[in-house]
């Protein structure tokens, strides 16, 4: 391949600045993926502080027909709050499950008892605030609200959260899934809600990455001495 010094120098600049200006993108890729692949997901999910809770069983249970008869129910499960059962219906309702009574939403005592159900005994709670909103970028984001965020004495600032509407457990987060979710962000380049492989920025940076990959190779070819000399020996 035979290319003036002009087409080599041009080509030489391309290369040299598209390294330059996509270099800080193949760090984090590397680094996002080194992280990623030595990184056990159970432990960035939380498990390491969660228990499996009780299953919950309770006895003189009002029957569905006797509190709904006017509703046609699609889906019921039962909730334990501090020690008190609970019909959540259709995804929407609270209910006492002995007096019939409607609740809207629960207390802190009932949140931090659901908690004290799913997280490990070892961790004391440092402080409990009901959150109403979130942005794209909030650790608890895309999950109910209102909801309670348990935050606890630990090195990790582990936060478990719960549902205000029904008392469910949502997730637990910590300081290792933090740095997982950045370097995700990082990874996929999506900096709005980090699950779309499909951004702009990311086909761009791929393309142009593959662009700088090739105009490395075609510099070594036009400017290897050994290639020329195989060329001189074979033409």
């Amino acid at each position: 391949m035979a290319l003036n010094r002009k087409t080599q120098g041009l080509i030489r600049k391309s290369h040299r600045y598209l390294g330059l200006f996509l270099g800080i993108q193949f760090i984090f890729w590397t680094v996002s993926g080194l992280y990623f692949s030595w990184t056990d997901i159970d432990a960035i999910h939380g498990d390491d502080y969660r228990i499996h809770s009780p299953s919950i069983s309770f006895d003189n249970l009002l029957t569905s027909d006797s509190l709904f008869s006017q509703l046609t129910i699609s889906k019921i499960a039962l909730r334990d709050l501090n020690g008190v059962p609970h019909f959540w219906i259709n995804g929407l309702d609270l209910y006492n499950a002995s007096s019939g009574k409607k609740r809207q939403g629960i207390s802190k005592d009932e949140a931090l008892y659901v908690a004290s159900q799913n997280m490990i005994p070892e961790l004391n709670y440092k402080t409990i605030e009901l959150i109403v909103s979130t942005d794209a970028h909030h650790e608890y984001r895309g999950r109910p609200l209102p909801a309670y965020a348990i935050n606890y004495k630990h090195p990790e600032a582990i936060t478990a959260y719960i549902s205000y509407a029904d008392g469910g457990f949502q997730t637990v987060r910590h300081r290792d899934w933090r740095w997982f979710d950045f370097l995700w962000m990082t990874h996929t380049m999506d900096y709005q809600s980090r699950d779309n492989f499909n951004t702009t920025l990311l086909r761009v940076f791929s393309l142009l990455g593959i662009i700088t990959v090739l105009s490395g190779f075609v510099l070594f070819v036009v400017s290897s001495p050994t290639i020329r000399k195989l060329k001189g020996k074979l033409f």
